[in-house]
């Protein structure tokens, strides 16, 4: 629902950039494989100094490069971008430090074509394609730093964490290569270190049978003509069966959830353990669809999981 509440496609990231302080967010433009103009939200705290690097010093800097953490973010299903970049800086201010040569951390947070200042109309093709997109955007923007080492964490919530999956699984496949213009760029692909997926449905047909539970409606049987189908449980087998090493998953479950049930979260970490992909599920007392990181255990859990990476 791109439109809702109202006003969404208006919102501005100054309308917020107090509640944010000190990260600084940004607007920039990148275009999905079809041509459509997406925006993207990008959240860093001004880097500390760090002292440059004498040329004697250059091979031990070379070998103990700075960690550079990128977190791209998929949002849930209504509203924009600006209102949940509070929330996202502070995850990012648990996540600063002081100490000399201490990781960096850099938000990307995607939106969805339709929604926000994003141009065209979304569908779950549609969507994939800006998720390719911000990943391309990604490896072009950070992928060439000498002095870093970066890797990507997607983090999804709600029906972004199919949205995430679905990227991870299509960019650690050998057939689905994310198009890099910069050859140079592209032979440095940034590795998907770290899937966190928050308040998450294993796929659209399994939330309409909850929804729907009562066999005599009618709404149960109209999954094969839903336009999306995000399915996070194929996704996962996707991820499994790739050549490339599978990120680590964090699954936040909201205990009070009005929306998804419980049995999703739990489902969907016992895939990932039967395919060995190396996981941790917690379950945020009291939070409800969209508390999870709002708790301070879930806050906590996502910054520990990040600074795991």
């Amino acid at each position: 629902m791109p439109s809702m509440p109202p006003f969404s496609r208006s919102e501005k990231i100054e309308d917020y950039a107090v509640q944010c302080l000190p990260v600084i967010w940004r607007e920039v433009r990148t275009k999905a494989a079809d041509g459509i103009d997406i925006a993207l939200a990008i959240g860093e705290i001004e880097a500390t100094h760090q002292p440059p690097i004498l040329e004697k010093d250059h091979a031990a800097a070379t070998k103990n490069r700075r960690k550079h953490i990128i977190v791209v973010y998929f949002h849930g299903n209504g509203g924009s971008v600006p209102p949940r970049l509070p929330g996202l800086s502070s995850v990012l201010k648990l996540l600063q430090s002081s100490t000399p040569n201490s990781p960096r951390y850099t938000f990307v947070a995607l939106s969805y074509r339709g929604f926000w200042t994003s141009r065209g109309r979304p569908s779950e093709r549609g969507i994939s394609l800006d998720a390719s997109a911000a990943l391309r955007y990604v490896n072009e923007r950070f992928a060439s730093d000498p002095d870093e080492e970066p890797s990507i964490v997607l983090w999804g919530q709600s029906i972004g964490a199919g949205v995430a999956t679905s990227a991870a699984a299509a960019a650690n496949s050998s057939s689905s290569s994310v198009p890099i213009k910069d050859a140079a760029v592209a032979s440095k692909s940034i590795p998907i270190r770290g899937l966190l997926l928050e308040t998450p449905f294993t796929s659209v047909k399994a939330m309409l049978l909850a929804i729907y539970p009562q066999k005599w409606l009618p709404y149960r049987y109209l999954h094969p003509f839903l336009r999306n189908h995000w399915d996070s449980k194929s996704a996962l087998r996707e991820i499994a069966n790739a050549s490339c090493r599978a990120p680590n998953l964090l699954i936040l479950q909201a205990g009070n959830d009005e929306l998804v049930p419980s049995t999703h979260s739990i489902e969907l970490e016992s895939v990932a353990r039967e395919l060995n992909i190396k996981t941790k599920r917690i379950e945020v007392n009291g939070a409800l669809h969209h508390e999870a990181v709002m708790k301070r255990r879930g806050r906590e859990e996502t910054v520990d999981f990040l600074k795991g990476i």
